[in-house]
């Protein structure tokens, strides 16, 4: 599964793991109109902090186009310990290129604040390293369900289920690929957890360019019958935009490290999901920061 960094048990018992898969360590335009308040109906919902790309090098003075990615991740920190989630979500590339110990080292010492109230999940992207990612964070997983080099986790709430994918090829290397054990146990999962609203991270974008998840059209068929699976959300292209393609909602999450293009934010984001949707509010730190505080209602397609 991807990288349970830690699950208090002072708590209530948040984030309850039904299924896991592989070798777990620890530690356009949008149909979806802007509201100031959340539309949702009363019942539960679920607060959790987004990240993705923080791109963390091992030499916390690392830059690129002029951004500090140790700095950046730091400044998200206090942001989300303000916030007090009830849990962290990290989309993938958690380290700078090459997935070296000293970046995870980093990046476990800058998240261990988070650690210490919330579980802090953090999915693979293509510039992570499986082993090296297990050298740093050692929590072993509860359960395995025997997907081969593959972190995979599915853990449900009271109104809705969460699965963490890992596109995760080869380390510095740019497209994803699920593979078709992971996309079998997909399949299989999405076949008998119904009864609930099912939400998918995953580190690729979904389009059908190189770098891309190269087995995103296979992965849209798995979902396409499954009115069930709501939303994917996702990192890579260091871009902050929703859109949605048949019955999902595709969430893009702006990147913390730093963005390809000045037009993008640099931040994390804050989300309030509920069975019927999710309150989206973008943080944005650097870059282009117009959209910061700004709250987007996402509703599932029924």
């Amino acid at each position: 599964m991807p990288g349970l960094f830690h699950r208090p048990t002072e708590r209530r018992n948040f984030l309850k793991v039904i299924s896991t898969a592989g070798a777990a360590t620890v530690l356009a335009g949008c149909s979806s109109a802007p509201k100031t308040a959340s539309a949702a109906a009363p019942g539960k919902s679920l607060h959790l902090a987004l990240l993705s790309d923080t791109h963390v090098a091992g030499n916390k003075a690392d830059t690129n186009r002029g951004f500090k990615p140790w700095d950046n991740l730091n400044k998200v920190v206090g942001e989300v310990e303000e916030a007090r989630p009830e849990g962290v979500i990290h989309c993938g590339d958690a380290a700078r290129l090459e997935g070296k110990p000293e970046d995870y080292r980093e990046v476990k010492t800058l998240l261990s604040p988070l650690s210490a109230f919330a579980p802090v999940f953090i999915a693979l992207g293509n510039h992570d390293d499986r082993a090296n990612f297990n050298q740093v964070f050692t929590q072993p997983s509860p359960n395995k369900a025997g997907i081969k080099d593959k972190h995979v986790l599915a853990y449900e709430e009271q109104e809705m289920r969460f699965v963490i994918l890992d596109s995760l090829m080869f380390p510095n290397k740019t497209p994803g690929h699920l593979g078709k054990e992971q996309r079998t146990w997909l399949k299989e999962y999405l076949a008998t957890k119904s009864d609930k609203p099912v939400i998918i991270f995953v580190h690729h974008t979904l389009t059908d360019n190189d770098g891309d998840l190269l087995d995103a059209h296979q992965l849209f068929e798995i979902l396409a019958p499954h009115q069930h699976a709501k939303a994917i959300f996702f990192g890579h292209s260091h871009v902050w935009e929703i859109k949605e393609r048949d019955h999902l909602k595709l969430i893009n999450l702006p990147a913390i490290g730093y963005n390809f293009r000045d037009q993008d934010p640099v931040g994390w984001v804050d989300a309030r999901f509920d069975r019927n949707g999710v309150d989206l509010t973008l943080r944005a730190l650097g870059g282009n920061t117009t959209g910061d505080r700004k709250i987007t209602r996402v509703d599932w397609i029924a």
